[in-house]
């Protein structure tokens, strides 16, 4: 089991000796500042985006987009069945440059503690002082902060984030989109879906920033991929809050997600702890919030459909029938590109915990689901619960009939993966959409033959 320490550097001026704790680890650094002093990897161009709007965040916001780029960096780039003795867990340092090092210090435990109940992973994170001429890295702007945004909305180009942008736009609220993107499929489906929505909406302009934001052997060579990315929502997340603390007031950053993925209970008992990816998890964003507002950050991420089914976020769509029309051109799946192996091109897989709770959702839009699958119909050939094509199958299967049996086990299971006690009046309600959601899908597939090969 091999320990990283990931350094980060402010270009050419930042030569300071950074003292590596771990003596025996594998040291690497990335430099996030290019030749002409620009913030690489997307933030430079974030910052643009925001200029360009007039609007001009906090360094604190910049700190943590910075912060959050090396969690990144480690969680693509190194290998847990290479460096984990467990398959899993990770050891990660990180060494990051920020403006006030003592505010950032006071809180690395409490941000190496988020970072694990996120990844599963074991973080430690040193802050040291930017160079003095790094001291100030948000642009000035000489544009007059845009006029009528009141609120910051993340736009994944998924299902659940069209339906909340589309919500939130019926409902005569204008927010600021914010997204970001590594994959070519998530690019092409938020580019695509931007368009739609400024042509539903074509007064006053939709506003969104965009952000390509990732790391290739080229940046960072530790020779390893890691495909689980379960630190990309804190990414995301810090993304939003760089936007919305440029608003200058207390603003509302909407997360639109429904409530069984939220949570995401474990469907069987090989599936507990960090292997059930927690990007939208109750705890998890109480956390952050609390973070945002440790560094100064008037920020508040707050999901609006936690105690709502995928299904039930279709059937209440402010704008049904632009999601009819649009809906296919989303994207859920976790892994499109798995569809090269088909000789298919990228497309949603349809068998895959997003991709069964989306075709679910969808059996309630009242129209064909149009999405292209990998395999277009689950009943029709046996699947087989050794391959990847049957495991989620099977596992709903056998939680629906739990649940059918003892319904009072989702009032259990709902506190497996992290805990709810920030707001334990809504308990009850998490136990209702856990339940809900597990049999929508069953509904699904019901007829649908999942057994061992």
């Amino acid at each position: 089991m091999r320990r990283f320490s990931l350094v980060g550097r402010l270009g050419p001026d930042d030569r300071t000796r950074v003292r590596i704790v771990q003596k025996d680890s594998d040291v690497y650094e990335i430099d996030f500042l290019n030749a002409d002093r620009r913030l690489e990897f997307g933030i430079g161009h974030a910052l643009d985006q925001l200029s360009a709007l007039g609007l001009a965040p906090s360094e604190s916001a910049v700190d943590l987009v910075l912060t959050a780029a090396l969690v990144n960096a480690g969680d693509t780039r190194v290998s847990r069945a290479i460096n984990a003795q467990d398959g899993w867990t990770r050891e990660i340092d990180l060494y990051v440059p920020v403006s006030d090092p003592a505010l950032w210090s006071a809180l690395s435990r409490r941000l190496a503690d988020l970072l694990k109940f996120l990844t599963g992973d074991r973080w430690r994170l040193f802050f040291r002082p930017r160079t003095k001429r790094m001291s100030s890295i948000v642009p000035k702007t000489e544009k007059l902060p845009l006029d009528g945004l009141d609120e910051v909305c993340l736009f994944s180009g998924g299902l659940d984030s069209l339906i909340g942008v589309l919500d939130l736009l019926k409902g005569g609220r204008h927010p600021l989109l914010v997204s970001h993107y590594w994959d070519a499929e998530t690019s092409k489906a938020q580019s695509y879906l931007l368009d739609r929505l400024q042509r539903r909406f074509p007064s006053p302009e939709i506003r969104s920033m965009r952000v390509r934001l990732g790391f290739d052997h080229n940046h960072l060579a530790t020779g390893e991929v890691e495909e689980t990315q379960r630190g990309r929502s804190f990414l995301f997340f810090a993304l939003a809050s760089l936007a919305a603390s440029a608003f200058g007031k207390p603003t509302k950053v909407n997360v639109p997600e429904n409530g069984l993925i939220a949570l995401n209970v474990p469907l069987d008992p090989l599936r507990f702890g960090a292997l059930s990816t927690r990007t939208a998890h109750p705890y998890f964003i109480a956390r952050v919030n609390g973070l945002l507002q440790e560094i100064g950050i008037e920020a508040t991420l707050v999901n609006e459909y936690r105690h709502r089914t995928k299904g039930e976020m279709v059937k209440s769509c402010a704008d049904r029938d632009f999601l009819k029309k649009e809906v296919g051109n989303s994207m859920s799946c976790s892994s499109p590109a798995k569809a090269r192996y088909k000789k298919l091109s990228p497309r949603h897989c349809g068998y895959c915990v997003p991709c069964l709770i989306r075709r679910a959702s969808l059996m309630g839009l009242g129209v064909p689901d149009p999405t292209l699958y990998t395999v277009p119909d689950l009943a029709a050939q046996t699947l087989f619960t050794d391959k990847a094509e049957g495991e989620n199958v099977r596992s709903f299967q056998l939680m629906a009939r739990r649940l059918e049996k003892r319904p009072e086990l989702a009032g259990i299971l709902v506190h497996k993966p992290g805990p709810l006690t920030d707001a334990p009046s809504e308990v009850g309600a998490y136990a209702a959409v856990f339940r809900r959601g597990v049999l929508e899908v069953a509904e699904l597939l019901d007829g649908v033959t999942a057994k061992p090969s």
